[in-house]
């Protein structure tokens, strides 16, 4: 409804609106109130489209029931404890879905970079050519310091999150994880033991680069300073 009233006095302030975005609004209003509707229904009807499969259990319960849940679960997991040589079998198995959560969160990282930086070459640009184009800078006043507002909090961002030299990392991380399980597979230094040993070998070395992941990701997330400290 504020949609359909900033439209009105926005475009078609002092004279009549078409009948045809009336008739969109008047569409839009009746589905969003529909459901709206469709969900009251739904929450707070006592004979509701569903059950719902808690329905009646109080809080407390429903905690009591969760911690008996993990207690039936440690202890069922201490009965079936497998080896340290099976446990390290699953965890090499494991590692792929590893590798690629890193490179799903590196090429995340990396695409914020580079649509900052495509950003901040847009709006520099833009400045120029504003401040070129009005001389003195009226009307484009306000497009100005949009721009370099835009520009400075953009800036501020790239220098807080960096997020070029998390993505940087986690590549890394992925490339070197990925080349330790190519080498277990292959039979390779410095995996040339036996197969217990090397398990042993790899769970120790991945283990490594994860924890030397998230120092890095901490020293990125600390100040300039407190970095220098930690160096």
């Amino acid at each position: 409804m504020l949609s359909w009233i900033a439209a009105k006095n926005l475009f078609w302030l002092g004279k009549d609106m078409p009948g045809a975005a009336h008739f969109a609004f008047l569409v839009i209003s009746i589905f969003f109130a529909a459901v709206t509707f469709l969900q009251f229904v739904v929450e707070f009807e006592d004979a509701a489209l569903w059950d719902w499969e808690d329905k009646g259990k109080s809080v407390s319960q429903l905690r009591l029931d969760l911690e008996l849940a993990e207690e039936r679960r440690i202890l069922e997991a201490r009965r079936l404890t497998p080896s340290p040589v099976e446990r390290q079998a699953s965890y090499k198995e494991r590692t792929p879905a590893e590798v690629d959560r890193l490179r799903r969160e590196s090429r995340y990282y990396r695409r914020v970079h580079l649509w900052m930086q495509w950003l901040l070459f847009f709006c520099s640009a833009g400045i120029t050519a504003i401040t070129a184009w009005y001389d003195p800078p009226q009307p484009g006043k306000g497009v100005l310091i949009v721009l370099g507002f835009t520009i400075t909090v953009i800036t501020g961002a790239i220098g807080y999150f960096k997020p070029r030299e998390r993505a940087f990392n986690l590549q890394q991380t992925a490339d070197s994880i990925e080349q330790n399980v190519t080498a277990l597979d292959l039979g390779i230094a410095p995996y040339v033991q036996t197969e217990a040993a090397n398990l042993e070998l790899f769970a120790t070395t991945v283990e490594n680069m994860r924890v030397e992941q998230r120092k890095r990701e901490q020293q990125l997330d600390q100040p300039h300073q407190g970095r220098q400290e930690v160096v």
